[in-house]
């Protein structure tokens, strides 16, 4: 390459920061679909059951200290039917949000497949909308002005107080959740002045510090390609890219979890298609052959093994990966990705998946909760922004102790008969979402303490690598988080002289918009050429 310069060399050799995965927390649910729940025959409403019988003790337990002494001394009503009119009460049961454009099965049944299906509209709320709250007994429409100010989607189970109107609507004049489930005392324990470290913006990271990178939506083989730009991430990785303070950064990377998209979505033609010369393609049973490639799973195979050789990696199923659509997804099977499979620091994590990690620096485990973000899209769609945004409602999951209520009335999942795996038993110190518009983030305190300590929790939006060149590190012992971007005048290949690559970092304290863009980019701090 023309005019280049030649990269510092380290005196030292470098070692690699190293944290080990512990057996997972009694209270962390397995989303490994066992032969007992291998099964279609249940019918979904159970799941709706499940998840009422559940959490309902922790509602009403926030409801007594929320509304016990208020004036009319409120009393609570077991069934929703049996509220007397004009009498002050509050009631416990699970939320549905009767919406017109949201997707109708029925509907679906109903309409003439000779036609086209019109495409999904791209958010489910209107002026239409009628929230419901139903339990064993049946459902009853809450109305009022409260309602306006809440966050709401189908699913969840929350405490409403107010009272019956004449014509049997339930006026809601305040509303409550589970709250921040109870976190590992193993993490609850943990010094104080680490504690400190997180809430000091002017402190810095300790050199023996192991961070955890973060990735999502590579979208490896996407109409526009940014192989490049997932080179120059994997060198950084590697430690052989950049100059010493990059080398260093990098070094102390402990593990690389990739949160879903690795792949980008195979687009196959349809019937009668013709090619670029006008000739009609050939198919046998229906399919054409050609319209597949193996390229993009060879491709990310060898960047996982490339990765692989220096640190442990944990990769995710997405929405646009070669997995089952219906959550949780399966971990991706093994021998797809060739050589990095015969590693056994390479795991294939089920979507969503807890991991508690440890290490010899910390005195304590840290429990991640990492998804690739079907869950939240699925929930930003049934909210106006502003002002609600993707943050917001993923901070509002933790206090309605559920990842996933929308599922399976708008989003898929397994039937399950015994349990639903979605509910939150406890509280996680990091929870990732990948598959998002931009990096956000923001630590989630609970208004109460556990042994003189309060419950708080890393929340971490990652945004697609393809288009923002973002990747997310986060510290385990202080919470602290920053990004490395990578970014070129030239990503669809090898560089070209003039082009130069930026690895810049940003602080996690920016300013959250009130309005989410449909693509930004965080704002950042120090950068250096390499």
């Amino acid at each position: 390459m023309a005019n280049s310069v030649p990269l510092p060399i380290l005196d030292t050799q470098l070692e690699r920061a190293t944290t080990t995965v512990t057996a997972p927390s009694p209270q962390s649910s397995s989303f490994i679909i066992d032969s007992k729940n291998k099964t279609y025959k249940f019918q979904y409403s159970n799941i709706y059951f499940l998840r009422l019988s559940a959490l309902r003790d922790f509602v009403q337990e926030t409801a007594v200290k929320r509304w016990t002494g208020l004036p009319g001394k409120p009393s609570f009503v077991s069934r929703v039917l049996e509220v007397e009119p004009s009498k002050l009460c509050y009631i416990i049961g699970t939320v549905y949000m009767d919406m017109p454009l949201k997707p109708n099965v029925m509907e679906d049944i109903a309409r003439d497949h000779s036609i086209p299906a019109p495409p999904p509209p791209p958010y489910y709320y209107s002026t239409e909308d009628q929230v419901m709250m139903e339990d064993e007994s049946g459902r009853i429409q809450l109305v009022g002005e409260r309602l306006k100010s809440e966050r709401l989607v189908t699913g969840l189970i929350i405490g409403a107080l107010g009272m019956e109107t004449p014509d049997g609507k339930f006026e809601v004049a305040d509303i409550c959740y589970a709250g921040l489930a109870p976190q590992s005392s193993t993490t609850i324990k943990e010094e104080s002045e680490d504690r400190m470290e997180i809430d000091n913006p002017s402190s810095e990271d300790l050199p023996t510090d192991e961070w955890i990178g973060v990735v999502s939506g590579l979208n490896i083989g996407a109409p526009s390609p940014t192989d490049g730009q997932i080179q120059l991430l994997v060198e950084y990785l590697a430690g052989e890219g950049g100059g010493t303070d990059d080398q260093l950064s990098a070094s102390r990377i402990s593990r690389l979890i990739i949160a879903g998209n690795s792949m980008a979505p195979m687009l196959v033609a349809g019937k009668g298609d013709v090619d670029a010369e006008g000739d009609k393609k050939s198919r046998k049973f229906g399919y054409d052959g050609t319209t597949f490639s193996s390229h993009p799973v060879v491709t990310l195979s060898g960047h996982l093994l490339d990765v692989g050789r220096v640190m442990p990696i944990h990769i995710l199923p997405g929405e646009t990966d070669p997995s089952g659509t219906i959550l949780p997804q399966q971990p991706f099977p093994r021998a797809m990705f060739g050589p990095v499979s015969s590693f056994s620091s390479f795991t294939c994590e089920t979507n969503p998946t807890y991991l508690n990690l440890s290490s010899d620096s910390l005195s304590f485990t840290r429990t991640l909760l990492v998804h690739s973000g079907q869950s939240l899209n699925d929930m930003f769609k049934y909210l106006p922004s502003p002002p609600h945004t993707r943050l917001s409602i993923a901070e509002s999951t933790l206090k309605w102790r559920h990842i996933a209520p929308t599922a399976p009335d708008t989003l898929w999942c397994h039937p399950y008969f015994t349990a639903d795996p979605f509910i939150l038993k406890e509280t996680p110190d990091i929870y990732i979402v990948g598959g998002q518009k931009r990096f956000m983030t923001k630590l989630v305190e609970d208004e109460g303490k556990d042994d003189g300590l309060r419950k708080r929790c890393r929340l971490v939006l990652v945004p697609d690598f393809s288009e923002t060149g973002i990747l997310v590190l986060v510290n385990l012992r202080s919470l602290r988080v920053k990004t490395v971007r990578f970014r070129g005048e030239n990503m669809t290949g090898s560089l070209a002289d003039g082009d130069h690559v930026d690895v810049m970092e940003s602080s996690s304290s920016e300013p959250i918009p009130l309005v989410e863009p449909e693509s930004s980019m965080p704002h950042s701090s120090n950068s250096s050429k390499l």
